[in-house]
């Protein structure tokens, strides 16, 4: 092992014992233990299943469904083999650990510009990944029907309808299984007000959970916490998540130290904190970052 690999291993591993001298005792607050996690941004992250195996997640969110808007759909899970990833997912939900598929990214294959583009991305979603069935529409998963959808959205325009496709799918908020719901969750930037095609679908008062992403982003670097609050207030009935990177090399990482000591305990103060949110799961097998911060969830 390298010199410097076998310095940030010995470094995770001495925090880890720190951890578990203090008792696991995390800040005082509301804490809820729960964790997720995007995966399906590098082949060389491991199976859905085996993140599912690991113990660290209480849900998983697979990405992107990158390209949707014009009558054309494209799943990118960056190189991962489609075959066997119907039963990792009901290997997943047999663990207890929900699935969901987010939808946007990072690339400009998407759009909603208007309110019959909503209701198409609404009946490809339920035909394709839940518990509808249509005659020329691909299951990418076989009969395996995901937990949620996941709002990801790095761009857009007024015109865009994401609110239209969030109660079209609460219309439809049951899985399949006894008592089983349709996590509808989104994952902005720290930014309060979100961009307005975002606000009216949140405004909707229907999304279970918000992610609040508190990294790669300069001004949510140092006014996080103010964000933060804004979110939460507006929001009394969502739950909210602090999106963290897994990665050191992302602008607005956290050491975990800061998590135990600033992240936590200012989050939990909030009566609608949900967990953690973690990118990626790719990052994380690198780091081991979950191994050591769930504990302050």
């Amino acid at each position: 092992m390298a010199l410097a690999s076998w310095i940030r291993a010995a470094s995770v591993a001495a925090l880890a014992a720190l951890v578990c001298l203090a008792g696991l005792a995390a800040a005082a607050g509301n804490k809820t233990g729960q964790v997720t996690v995007f995966w399906g941004r590098n082949k060389d992250e491991g199976t859905l299943r085996e993140a599912c195996d690991s113990g660290l997640y209480t849900m998983v969110i697979m990405s992107f469904l990158d390209v949707y808007g014009h009558g054309r759909y494209h799943l990118d899970l960056s190189g991962h083999p489609l075959a066997g990833v119907g039963d990792d997912i009901k290997h997943c939900q047999y663990k207890g650990v929900p699935v969901s598929l987010s939808v946007g990214g990072f690339g400009s294959g998407y759009s909603l510009p208007s309110e019959q583009a909503a209701l198409d991305l609404f009946d490809h979603l339920w035909n394709a990944y839940f518990g509808g069935r249509k005659p020329g529409v691909h299951r990418p998963f076989g009969d395996a029907w995901l937990d949620g959808v996941d709002l990801f959205l790095e761009r857009g325009t007024a015109a865009d309808r994401y609110d239209v496709l969030a109660l079209e799918l609460a219309k439809h908020n049951i899985r399949g299984g006894p008592g089983k719901p349709l996590h509808l969750t989104a994952t902005p930037r720290c930014a309060f007000p979100p961009a307005g095609y975002l606000k009216r679908a949140v405004d909707t008062g229907i999304f279970e959970r918000v992610h609040v992403r508190i990294y790669d982003d300069p001004d949510c670097e140092a006014y996080w916490h103010l964000r933060w609050d804004e979110w939460t207030a507006a929001y009394p009935a969502t739950r909210f998540y602090v999106g963290m990177t897994a990665s050191e090399m992302t602008h607005g990482w956290v050491h975990p130290k800061n998590v135990y000591y600033d992240v936590a305990p200012s989050a939990q103060k909030a009566d609608n904190y949900g967990g953690f949110m973690i990118w990626d799961r790719y990052y994380d097998k690198l780091t081991n970052y979950t191994s050591i911060v769930k504990y302050y969830a």
